[in-house]
């Protein structure tokens, strides 16, 4: 079996991301949405939370993810729980734009949301507003910089995604017509443990298995995520955001 870098680090977590679970319950209960409400999570990653989202709140919950290592753990843990969660192996702007409009849309460290590559905050929203019903829901999380970085850790951190500050998720949304229900960010204990529970995960691994194939690409990995951890401590940190589309 093929692995990578993320399914290591992230195979045990509950969420892929610096939030704890029990958050995410908290926000997606003040939706008020139950059994029969259609919900999507955006890169599921190891489908910890849409598995949470159909058996503790009973949505129909699809999930989405791109990466096919990565999926292929999603589908382990799917069966293992028994949970009644179809999981689609593709992009988000491509499967999106098939479903009817949602209730909820769950997206938690989204990567190349609309496939523009790096798409700005405002794009990313923009292209969510039309894929959810008047009055449902988006529960938006990713990396917001708590300070001003340094222009080297910006890029390093950015290669891949564009990020911003607490106030600049906010406009954005609310330039995309969403209203701001409730909002949390991580505390820095919170993101703390994610961290270290990811890193300690794929060093584990690197040790026991020291001659597989996958170990420098994993090792490159491991080395890369340290150093954000590192350089960017204090400056980095997770927010977790409910927003509501307009009615």
């Amino acid at each position: 079996m093929t692995t990578s870098f993320g399914r290591i680090a992230y195979e045990t977590l509950d969420v892929c991301n610096g939030v704890e679970m029990a958050t995410v319950e908290a926000a997606v209960a003040r939706t008020g949405l139950g059994s029969g409400a259609r919900a999507v999570d955006v890169g599921t990653g190891n489908a910890g939370v849409a598995i949470r989202l159909n058996q503790r709140f009973g949505l129909d919950v699809t999930a989405i993810e791109f990466d096919p290592v990565m999926a292929e753990l999603a589908a382990e843990r799917i069966g293992a729980a028994k949970a009644e969660v179809d999981l689609i192996v593709g992009t988000a702007a491509q499967v999106l734009v098939g479903l009817e409009p949602l209730d909820l849309i769950v997206a938690l460290g989204t990567t190349n949301l609309t496939g523009e590559g790096r798409p700005t905050p405002e794009a990313g929203f923009a292209f969510l507003s039309r894929r959810i019903r008047p009055g449902g829901w988006l529960l938006w999380g990713d990396l917001i910089w708590l300070g001003e970085p340094s222009a080297p850790l910006r890029q390093v951190v950015e290669a891949t995604n564009l990020y911003t500050d607490d106030a600049g998720w906010v406009a954005a949304a609310e330039g995309a017509g969403f209203a701001l229900n409730w909002r949390q960010i991580a505390t820095q204990a919170v993101f703390d443990a994610y961290a270290r529970d990811a890193m300690g995960a794929a060093r584990a691994w690197l040790e026991t298995h020291p001659d597989a194939p996958e170990v420098e690409a994993v090792r490159f990995n491991a080395d890369r995520m340290q150093a954000v951890f590192d350089f960017g401590h204090g400056l980095i940190g997770f927010g977790l955001y409910l927003f509501r589309a307009p009615v």
